[in-house]
């Protein structure tokens, strides 16, 4: 068996050589860590500078983006200087090169999360709206809690959280229902159709106006809108806070008031009826067009023969 004699010269030759070229590289690394740690702190002195002016504004999310953004930026340039330090032959240049080969693989691979990221950025910047707002999107009703680069993040009114991602947001119909101040309800209202037009908007005006969150500008109004199969339907809309509560609880005080106005002063708010004809199939007038009877008007046409019932009493007798 052939024994196998170690090179241990060329081992050591090689440990020197390395350690001869760590010693070389020292001073270049002492200043690629200078370098490195300069640019930590300025990235987080500016992401906080950007964060806090954010605030000041009342753009919180905008502030934790986009100081995000600005921190990790200058921290990636700051460790691609401080590779170009420490390895001379390595340039900026071909390290941005590098990185634009692979971000084409990489924007194909996370296509759907750095679509999300824009549009999320696109929405804290042009702020169609913002937390603390109530919107409905993609079916989904609630309030807005946060809104990250990912997606945005509901609280409905039943204390669930919903998760929306942004480019769904972006790219669909949003509704937003607290972007204004004052927000309008309506109801229809079915009274008799006996009953006085006028008396019934009176008595409908009164209850409603009187109910608390109502606004006063713009008044509450009534129009008539429909003459019903049972009744005469008038439709009253008001004015509340835009605020889903506020909307929900004056509804709520505006029906049951206009119903116990309505009620105390005899108007009628009929409910759905039918009339059913029954007609006696014995008589000799019976199927008479020729007479007008409930039912159907007087016609020209022949007289059917009544209907009897003598076979069934012939045959009781028999």
């Amino acid at each position: 068996m052939e024994e196998i004699d170690a090179d241990t010269g060329n081992i050591f030759e090689k440990l020197d050589a390395w350690l001869d070229g760590f010693l070389r590289l020292l001073p270049n690394i002492g200043v690629a860590l200078v370098v490195l740690v300069l640019a930590i702190v300025l990235a987080h002195l500016l992401a906080k500078l950007t964060h806090n002016r954010a605030v000041a504004r009342d753009r919180q999310s905008l502030g934790e983006v986009a100081s995000a953004l600005i921190k990790w930026g200058i921290i990636l340039l700051g460790i691609m200087f401080a590779v170009s330090i420490v390895a001379p032959s390595i340039k900026p240049a071909d390290i941005l090169a590098g990185l634009g080969v692979g971000s084409v693989a990489i924007g194909f691979a996370f296509k759907d999360i750095l679509q999300n990221m824009l549009a999320g950025i696109l929405i804290l910047l042009r702020q169609p709206f913002e937390v603390g707002d109530q919107i409905v999107s993609g079916g989904h009703e609630g309030t807005v809690e946060k809104i990250e680069t990912r997606a945005t993040f509901l609280k409905t009114y039943d204390g669930t959280r919903v998760v929306i991602p942004n480019s769904d947001i972006y790219t669909n119909s949003v509704v937003v229902k607290t972007a204004f101040d004052s927000i309008r309800s309506e109801y229809d209202i079915g009274v008799g159709c006996n009953d006085s037009w006028d008396d019934a908007k009176r008595l409908i005006l009164e209850a409603a106006s009187g109910c608390e969150g109502v606004l006063a500008d713009p008044a509450p109004e009534v129009i008539p809108v429909a003459l019903a199969d049972f009744s005469n339907n008038i439709r009253l809309r008001w004015w509340t806070k835009s605020d889903r509560s506020s909307v929900i609880h004056t509804f709520g005080r505006v029906i049951e008031a206009v119903y116990i106005n309505l009620d105390k002063n005899g108007i009628d708010m009929p409910y759905p009826t039918s009339v059913m004809l029954w007609h006696d199939q014995t008589e000799e007038t019976d199927g008479d067009r020729k007479r007008q009877r409930e039912g159907w008007p007087a016609g020209q046409a022949d007289v059917p023969k009544a209907a009897r019932i003598s076979g069934a009493n012939s045959s009781e007798g028999s």
